[in-house]
């Protein structure tokens, strides 16, 4: 399941855009609200949840993946 950005807590520092690996969140604008381009991409590593300031990103993990993730 791809990022999940709250858009009313987003600063728009482009934090999340320049810490992903795989490039989840590519051609996003900067000044604008980043968007979840390729969300099959992302494996989960919570980076983009970590490095964000204002804690505006959160995963949503399907129930397979928890179990695993735990």
């Amino acid at each position: 399941m791809p990022p999940v950005i709250d858009e009313t807590k987003c600063k728009v520092c482009g934090t999340c855009v320049d810490v992903c690996a795989e490039d989840v969140y590519f051609a996003s604008e900067d000044g604008e609200v980043p968007v979840v381009s390729y969300p099959d991409f992302c494996f989960h590593c919570n980076c983009c949840v970590e490095e964000c300031p204002e804690g505006a990103i959160s995963l949503r993990i399907s129930l397979p993946q928890t179990l695993l993730y735990k």
